[in-house]
Formats: C-alpha cells, structure tokens, sequence
C-alpha cells in the first residue's frame, strides 16, 4: 500500500527527515513511535503531500504509484486520509459544508454519519472554532467517514482527548479501518499509519507493526506492543543509542 525509500525532506532548507525507509501492506495497521520533534509529524505530512514539506531525494509510492511529486489533491483522490494533530480553526466555514465537499455527490446520510459520532449539532458551526479536543477529533472523524479512504494517515488520535471521549474517538476508528464484519484477518481491512505516545489507541486497534523515529531517521522496527514496553522501560535513548548499528525487536 506505501512504500518509502530513503526519504530526505526539509522545510524552508531546514532538515526533517532523513534516509527514512518503511513500508506498510495492504490491510496493516503500522504504528509510528518517537519523541517529540522526531519528525513522525513531518514524515504524514510529506506522504499526504503537503507543499511545505520539500522533498529533497528518496521516493514514495503508494499503491505501487511513484507519488513523490504527486500534489496533495491527487493523493486524495487515490485514496490517502489524514486525521491531523493540530487542525486548524476555520471561520466563516461550516463543517456541513465541507463534508458534503467531501461526499463528492455520494449517496449519504451526513446527519446520521454525524450523529453516529455525536457531532451532529456541530455541522451548522464553523469548523475546529470553539471545539474542544475530543470534538476537533470527532469532527476529523467526521470528515474521514465522509471521504473513506483507503490509507489513514492519523497523527496521535489520543491527542487532547479525555476517556469518555477516548472510547468513542478509538472505536470509531477501529470501525473506519475494520470496515467488515470479519475483519480479523489484514485483507478485509482499510490501511493506516498513525502515529501516537501514550500507545492508549492500541486497546482498540490491532496493530501490525511498528516504526521509532528518532531525530528524523527510522531507528528500528518490530512488535508493537514490544517496542511500546521498550520505550517505556528504557526510553527513546537506547534507540538513539542504537542508531549506527539499528535492531529488529520481533
């Protein structure tokens, strides 16, 4: 579904990220590890193809796709969502009116989409203004219900987000990536790459595998639940430690 290789990316001739390799099938659900300021934020930005973010050398394929120089609305088109971490207020814009952008003329219920999430009496106000953190979330949710993609691109969906609101926020996305009754098995599931600290979110999804990145690079990779111990027995410095000679933690 997505593949990177040896990707280098800079922001006004600042450097980001730098020879990041990773991969994630169809069907999986990666989870992305590191510190603040490593560069995962960096890394979902530059794969959803914002324009900032200035890919120096390296490739991204998506769908066996090179989409490195593919502008942002073409990755959507091909399937690629993302749920930010800071989305921004947008005044003078109601969230009804860019869901029904988003549906592009599909046949959808978007007041039963939105009540499903408890976002219902938010279309008619403008978007992300006034909304607390588990609201912001649920209205991205909202928007990637809309939009169904087949990659989720979700930066630290835990993020600002109490228990009560935690619980809706994680089953709602098991629903969005598990889209089937049976979904247990990789091929009856949508694609996801998301990034979180906490590890909170993998209580409700099934995760794969996963990446750290430490100080722009990929440091190591394995099980999920593995590398989530690692990192909360020892930290992010024996990664670094790590990084001239990195590990697999199976």
């Amino acid at each position: 579904m997505l593949q990177i290789e040896d990707l280098y990316v800079e922001v006004a001739g600042r450097p980001l990220l730098k020879n990041v390799s990773l991969t994630v099938e169809k069907g999986e659900t990666t989870i992305l590890f590191g510190p603040n300021g490593a560069g995962k934020s960096a890394l979902l930005s530059t794969i959803m193809g914002y324009s900032n973010f200035k890919v120096i050398s390296g490739k991204i394929f998506f769908k066996g796709k090179d989409i490195t120089e593919a502008p942002i609305n073409e990755r959507a088109k091909m399937g690629i969502g993302i749920m930010s971490q800071r989305p921004p207020n947008i005044a003078g814009v109601k969230l009804r009116d860019l869901v029904e952008i988003e549906a592009g003329g599909k046949s959808l219920d978007l007041n039963e989409m939105a009540r499903a999430i408890d976002m219902e009496r938010f279309l008619d106000r403008d978007i992300n203004v006034g909304f607390s953190g588990g609201e912001i979330k649920r209205s991205e949710l909202l928007q990637l219900s809309v939009q169904s993609p087949d990659f989720y691109l979700l930066d630290e969906p835990e993020s600002g987000v109490d228990p009560v609101n935690m619980a809706q926020v994680g089953n709602t996305i098991k629903k969005l990536i598990c889209n089937h009754k049976a979904c247990s098995h990789a091929p009856d599931r949508k694609s996801a790459l998301v990034i979180t600290h906490t590890g909170e979110i993998l209580d409700y999804l099934a995760a794969d595998k996963a990446y750290i990145l430490c100080d722009g690079t990929v440091m190591c990779s394995g099980n999920p639940a593995r590398l989530l111990d690692e990192i909360k027995t020892q930290g992010y410095e024996e990664c670094i430690r790590c990084k001239v000679n990195p590990i697999q933690l199976e």
